[in-house]
């Protein structure tokens, strides 16, 4: 008698969860549904990539580098840390972040996986599904990416580029009610390139405080403010509004792959007390950022040379003079000048350039006709722009900005005066 075979029952697809389902990043969306093909006859020059370490002009110091090397040979850190980060470590952060208006101390500080994950845990500890937050518009697409993936209702308030990206008040205003449980601000900005002023600071801080809304802090371009501006942390200048500020080493101190962030408990009303618990509980999801850099936290902040943020502010600046004085004398675009961070916004006429639809269309043609890919300002939700990024070898700064006007000067047939002076 042959021996019976037991039927396997067959698999039903697995579903996805919830979060992840509504886990969209826009950036990604818009970019991996272009068609991109770069013209074969020229070297393709990317002005599209925020990672400033790409192109290896923007070399970081001994300094930073040692500090890691010595803690990786001391084999003292290769174990698991506390999640919201060494002690030494926070307390470095403080020292760094700590000023005489906003003051600071290790247990304001809690340690996080680069910056986006400080940005996550601010936004998971004060919101709840069935509230939202405050966005700009344009603004990076993380906020929006990580408020819809928890259920969070996310509206965007206008910033106006005739304003050098300032934010519109009467539209944030208008943007609140009852279930506003934050709202972020980033200053120096990505993707705008712009700085607030002390003044407009104090204005935004005002509408909070009217509405009684804490603030997250988007500040991981701190100090990276060009000659003619000056940096004022949201922190610094608030009386009364809690903050909680997201920065990290990414950006300042060119080492993006490192993913060291932090999140600075700025609480002068003493409003944040369950939200500093809230804080310690998300971190231990995850038991804290790599020890290894975060051990060297304390060499990297007290002994990076100031030549060295001196050095690269100054690359970046001269860049984005460059930029703006070229793009400004090509028809159909209107670069906003830049006050700082890595990044400057254009506009395109599109109603006068031939069989242009939009931004993403633009781009995509210049990407065939030219090899000069720049990133549609629909990621952003701020269509009919695009931005460049300003940390690109200054070799190719004119060779890009030559290609983009032999773009436009064949395809623009509208007044370029009337349109720049707008």
């Amino acid at each position: 008698m042959e021996p019976q075979v037991k039927r396997l029952k067959t698999w039903h697809a697995v579903p996805m969860s919830e979060m992840a389902r509504n886990t969209f990043n826009p950036i990604r969306s818009i970019v991996d549904g272009m068609k991109i093909t770069p013209n074969p006859k020229k070297p393709m020059i990317a002005l599209s990539i925020g990672d400033p370490t790409v192109f290896g002009n923007l070399p970081i110091p001994e300094e930073i580098d040692e500090a890691v090397i010595d803690k990786i040979r001391s084999h003292k850190y290769n174990g698991y840390n506390p999640s919201i980060g060494y002690e030494e470590a926070r307390q470095a952060v403080a020292d760094y972040t700590s000023s005489h208006d906003a003051p600071v101390t290790s247990k304001d500080v809690i340690l996080t996986n680069g910056c986006s994950s400080a940005l996550d845990l601010c936004i998971t500890v004060l919101a709840s599904r069935g509230q939202n937050i405050l966005i700009p518009r344009p603004g990076f697409s993380i906020y929006k990416t990580l408020g819809e993936s928890l259920g969070i209702q996310v509206r965007f308030y206008d910033l106006l580029p005739e304003k050098s990206w300032e934010v519109d008040l009467k539209h944030m205003e208008s943007q609140m009610d009852e279930n506003t449980a934050a709202v972020i601000v980033n200053s120096p900005s990505n993707p705008c390139g712009s700085v607030y002023s002390r003044q407009h600071i104090e204005e935004i801080l005002e509408v909070l405080e009217r509405n009684r809304i804490p603030m997250i802090a988007d500040d991981i371009y701190e100090h990276f403010v060009f000659s003619e501006n000056k940096y004022h942390s949201m922190a610094s200048v608030s009386k009364t509004v809690p903050i909680l500020s997201c920065s990290g080493l990414t950006k300042r101190f060119l080492v993006p792959g490192w993913r060291m962030g932090w999140i600075v408990v700025h609480d002068r009303s003493n409003a944040f007390h369950e939200i500093r618990i809230g804080l310690n509980s998300l971190s231990q999801r995850i038991l804290g950022p790599n020890s290894l850099v975060q051990s060297a936290l304390n060499d990297i902040l007290k002994n990076t040379p100031q030549s060295f943020y001196a050095e690269t502010l100054e690359y970046i600046e001269d860049n984005a003079k460059l930029f703006y004085k070229l793009i400004s004398e090509i028809p159909g675009l209107k670069p906003v000048k830049p006050q700082g961070a890595m990044y400057m916004m254009v506009g395109i006429d599109t109603e006068n350039f031939t069989n242009i639809k939009d931004d993403v269309d633009f781009t995509e043609k210049l990407v065939s006709e030219q090899s000069v890919f720049c990133l549609p300002a629909k990621c952003f939700q701020y269509p009919n722009f695009f931005r460049i990024v300003l940390t690109i070898p200054k070799e190719k700064v004119e060779t890009a900005c030559e290609r983009i006007k032999e773009f436009c000067d064949l395809h623009y047939n509208g007044d370029s005066r009337s349109y720049i002076s707008c």
